[in-house]
Order: C-alpha cells, then sequence, then structure tokens
C-alpha cells in the first residue's frame, strides 16, 4: 500500500525562469579611455624628460616664464643643443650646431671700446691731413705764379694738426713794411691755401709772428701800436684773404698775434723769418682743448641797491617824515 501510495504522488516539476540583467550604461568606457590616454601622455612626458638634456629644460622653462621677453632677445630661435632630436636643436634641420642657453655659456658680447673708437678717428684725421698737405703742396707746385715761393712755405705735422707756415724773407716780404698790407705773392698764396682748406672741416688757428725789433718812433708808437698790434693785424689781414679765396668765416676759430713771443730762429730774433704767419688746421682734440679751456660765460648778478644815507636824529626836532621810494634809476645813477 505504502509504495501504491509513493506510486500515486503527483511529481512537481519547478520551472525556473532566468532574468536578464539590469541594463549597465558607457560611462565607465569613457572614463577608461580617459585613464588609457593620461598614462599614454604620462609615459609620453616621461619619455621625453629622460632624452632631454639640462640645456633643452631649462629652455622651455624660460620660455614658459616670459615668452615675449625670450622671443626679443633671442629672436625667435630655440634652446636646444646638440644632442637634441633633431641636430642642431635649432629653427631646422640644415643646422649642424646646436644651441645652448645664454645662462650656461658665456655668449659673445658686442660691446664699443670707446677708446680703440677714439684711437681710430685720431688715425684717420692724421691720414686726412697728411692727405691735406699733399693737395696744399700740389696747389702749390703747379700756380706758375708761386713757382719760387715753396722755400717760404712749410708744412709739418705737430700734436695740434698740420701746421702751413708762411716765412718772410729779405728780398721778398709777406707784407709792406710796418704794416699789415698784404703783398701779391702773399695774397696768392693765401687764396690758394684757402681754396684748399674749405675742402676740410677742421677749424683753423692764425697766427701772426715778428721779429724782435721794436717797433718805429712814428704816430704808432705815440698810441701805443707796437709789435704785438701789428703781429694781430697781420693775422687778421690774413684770414681775409683765405675767407676771399674760398675759405668758410665760421671755420676759423682763433686769430692772435704773438709778436716776438716764439721766434723761427731762436739764435737770431731780429731774422727776418721769424716775421711769418702760421696757420694751424686743428684736430679734434685740439679744438676740444680750447673749448675747455675756456670758461663758458654765466650772466652776472645785478648789483644789489646801495642803502642811501640814514637820518641822523636831532635834538629837539621833530619827527622825520617818511623818505618817499627813490626810483630805480635814480639808485643806479
Amino acid at each position: 500500500m505504502a509504495g501504491d501510495a509513493k506510486k500515486l504522488q503527483p511529481i512537481i516539476i519547478k520551472r525556473v525562469k532566468k532574468g536578464g540583467h539590469a541594463v549597465h550604461g558607457g560611462a565607465w568606457k569613457i572614463a577608461y579611455a580617459d585613464f588609457v590616454t593620461a598614462m599614454m601622455a604620462f609615459f609620453l612626458l616621461m619619455w621625453l624628460l629622460g632624452s632631454t638634456t639640462e640645456g633643452d629644460k631649462k629652455g622651455i622653462a624660460d620660455y614658459f616664464a616670459s615668452p615675449l621677453k625670450l622671443a626679443l632677445l633671442a629672436s625667435g630661435s630655440g634652446a636646444g643643443d646638440a644632442s637634441h632630436v633633431l641636430k642642431g636643436g635649432g629653427q631646422d634641420l640644415s643646422r649642424s650646431t646646436g644651441q645652448v642657453k645664454g645662462g650656461e655659456i658665456e655668449a659673445p658680447k658686442s660691446t664699443i671700446n670707446l677708446h680703440q673708437l677714439k684711437e681710430e678717428q685720431i688715425r684717420a684725421e692724421v691720414a686726412r691731413l697728411e692727405d691735406l698737405k699733399n693737395r696744399v703742396e700740389q696747389k702749390i707746385a703747379k700756380n706758375p705764379k708761386l713757382q719760387g715761393m715753396s722755400s717760404q712755405i712749410l708744412l709739418e705735422m705737430t700734436q695740434d694738426g698740420l701746421r702751413i707756415q708762411i716765412i718772410d724773407q729779405d728780398n721778398k716780404p709777406m707784407f709792406a713794411s710796418g704794416s699789415a698790407a698784404v703783398q701779391p705773392t702773399m695774397r696768392e698764396i693765401l687764396r690758394e691755401v684757402g681754396s684748399v682748406l674749405a675742402e676740410v672741416p677742421n677749424r683753423l688757428t692764425l697766427e701772426g709772428h715778428t721779429d724782435a725789433l721794436p717797433f718805429g718812433n712814428g704816430a704808432g708808437a705815440e698810441r701805443g701800436y707796437s709789435n704785438w698790434e701789428l703781429s694781430a693785424d697781420r693775422a687778421n689781414a690774413s684770414r681775409r684773404e683765405l675767407i676771399v679765396g674760398g675759405l668758410p668765416e665760421e671755420q676759423v676759430l682763433r686769430v692772435q698775434g704773438l709778436a716776438a713771443s716764439n721766434p723761427f730762429d731762436r739764435t737770431d730774433p731780429s731774422a727776418a723769418t721769424n716775421r711769418r704767419i702760421s696757420i694751424v688746421v686743428m684736430t679734434r682734440a685740439a679744438e676740444e682743448e680750447v673749448f675747455r679751456a675756456t670758461p663758458l660765460a654765466t650772466p652776472s648778478e645785478p648789483p644789489a641797491p646801495r642803502p642811501g644815507p640814514l637820518p641822523i636824529p636831532l635834538p629837539n626836532a621833530a619827527a622825520p617824515a617818511p623818505a618817499l621810494r627813490s626810483s630805480p634809476a635814480a639808485e643806479h645813477r
């Protein structure tokens, strides 16, 4: 019976239906892609830093610190060196030498040596004066009227510049005796020299010299006219003839008479060669020395008005009336 009951017991079959998982979004894929990209960038950066030299690193740091300043100073040049990935580390592949930052290696600086520049200017000026000397000699040699005057014209280079001396001779005087009247031959020489000196910008100094013989006892001596005035008048007459020859008037810096203070022939102060005219074509240094020795004139302050006399009190006298203010004209009279 029991066996029959088991046989009659119904068999129950449970069928479990498996349901699908919930739908997931794709946000994790975007996050994963960002992570992979960041890791790739990180490893790429590490590789670049490992293969970059110190010069490149400092150059990149300087660029990001002040890009405009680096661009202006370096004219847009890179900051690599010879071990750069691109040989030369410069603007293009045609460069074969690298670059380094200016802070590591002393870059050649373009400086101006003032002392060297001044020496070059002096050499150029001396060469110009030597050329002027040759042109004056050629100008006088080509003039048929001055063929016999070459012994009276001396040209020499001095510390102050080119000195042109026109020396007097007993049989060939430059001026009338005891006068500043220029003789025709002297006038021809001065005009020829003036035409040549007009071609250079150098300033001139004219000096008149006489011998040691005292000036005559005529009317000139009575009014104080001596060799000093005579030498100055002759130098000024020579200046006028140079200007007629073409010399610009503003090119003359000084005209001075030295009388017999600087004789040409020191053994014979009364010799005719001491009567001469000196024309000095000054160098720039000599010209600056003249201006340095001459102080600039400053306007003087007007003198203070002198106080008038104080009133003297008299006994038993009435108090004096207040004095009226005098006019400025009365104060300075």
